[in-house]
């Protein structure tokens, strides 16, 4: 029997119902469709509100909260550099910024890296980089990137147009040139393309699973024969691995579910543990920035780096790759069984723990009638798309923690 209720932590008097929303949104930029929800304490994969009520957190900050909340490891790194060194410009040299490029040099295909303080910022960074590398080493007077339908690169001018969804690009025209989109997964249309832009093609940049598309998972064989199509031809491949590195998908990184390599790589959320950094990783064999081409202010300082070197340490001390395969296996074996139980769910699917949960075309619920519901039960989810639940817990989550939560889910289908 999975037991409902949480302890309580010890919260501040004067945190509990002391914040108005009214006041809120005189002045900050209504830019999000927020929930009626402000959460003010975290602890492991629990979060509390204003009012104490506690919730079981799938969100993680989508996907970013790699080891819960107040992690003990986060915790002891950023009051040990807090009261060392919190910034410096990059005109110097940042000796724990080196520890950790090492540190994710030697655990990925990567020979060199660039920190940012984003995932857009590190995909502006991979689309600089593969524009240089079109224009000096490829001779392309006017390169063009290929990008997916259902795809999601971030909200800069250059991201927000590589992205291959229509509704982002609304009202922000004139977008960037020389970006061309194409169906994931689909092999011909990436041959097609290629033939039709006529040697303009310079990199391929997709996601190993598309995750605001809908918990997209790419397929082997596609990725595999995108790979060797880019031998071929020369063209770079980029992967976007931003929601779904870093452990997520049960590897390091999403390309290891795909027996392939990249040229570059982007990765951020889960890297900093919910502290900012974005990286830009690449191969030497594309690595053609110069002093001046690209930089950073916040990038890779003495603070950021730090705490993103703790949370890469603590993923293979304690062997959090395991634990993220085993209830990952758990998760999609419980989503399984409710749509065995309820018509109203199409698929499950997904690698580690990022997981979707897709519902009939035709249903009369959608992704975000389910998230409202479950969390008034106390579990907190996200919308994939319309008709698709996220499910991207912390990467500690347990095993009684994902019992609960499908638990929590079973009633709402329930209800709703």
């Amino acid at each position: 029997m999975i037991v409902d209720t949480i302890v309580q932590p010890k919260i501040q008097p004067e945190l509990l119902s002391a914040f108005s929303q009214d006041e809120f949104n005189s002045h900050v930029m209504t830019t999000y469709g927020r929930f009626n929800l402000a959460l003010i304490k975290g602890e492991g994969c629990t979060v509390w509100d204003t009012n104490g009520k506690a919730y079981l957190d799938f969100v993680a900050g989508i996907a970013t909260c790699t080891l819960g909340h107040a992690h003990p490891a986060v915790i002891e790194a950023v009051m040990a550099q807090i009261n060392t060194l919190t910034h410096v410009s990059n005109l110097y040299y940042v000796p724990v910024q080196g520890e950790l490029a090492k540190w994710l040099v030697d655990h990925s295909c990567a020979d060199r890296v660039f920190f940012c303080n984003s995932g857009a910022e590190a995909n502006e960074g991979a689309i600089k980089l593969a524009r240089k590398y079109a224009h000096t080493a490829l001779k392309i007077a006017e390169p063009v990137i290929l990008t997916a339908h259902a795809s999601f690169h971030g909200r800069t001018l250059a991201t927000v147009t590589a992205t291959g969804q229509p509704k982002y690009h609304k009202n922000f025209a004139p977008l960037v040139p020389g970006f061309h989109y194409v169906p994931y997964n689909d092999f011909a249309a990436i041959e097609s393309a290629i033939a039709e832009l006529d040697g303009r093609v310079a990199a391929i940049m997709l996601e190993p699973l598309q995750g605001e598309g809908g918990v997209n998972p790419g397929q082997i064989e596609y990725f595999q024969q995108v790979r060797k199509l880019c031998d071929e031809k020369g063209i770079l491949l980029i992967l976007d691995e931003v929601q779904v590195g870093m452990g997520r998908s049960g590897k390091y990184w999403g390309y290891e579910q795909l027996g392939i390599e990249p040229d570059i790589f982007t990765s951020a959320k889960g890297l900093g543990g919910g502290i900012p950094i974005g990286a830009t990783l690449c191969k030497a064999s594309c690595n053609v920035f110069e002093p001046g081409d690209h930089a950073s202010t916040y990038g890779g300082n003495p603070f950021v780096c730090a705490v993103a070197l703790a949370v890469c340490q603590t993923l293979e001390r304690e062997n959090i790759l395991a634990n993220v395969q085993s209830r990952g296996e758990q998760l999609r074996a419980g989503l399984q069984q409710l749509a065995a139980k309820y018509p109203d769910i199409s698929e499950v699917r997904g690698w580690g723990l990022i997981n979707g949960l897709e519902l009939q075309a035709d249903s009369k619920i959608n992704a975000i009638d389910i998230v409202k519901a479950a969390m008034e039960l106390g579990l907190l989810l996200v919308p994939a798309g319309v008709k698709v639940v996220r499910f991207v817990p912390p990467l500690i989550v347990s095993e009684l923690e994902i019992d609960k939560a499908v638990s929590i889910l079973d009633r709402v289908l329930a209800s709703v």
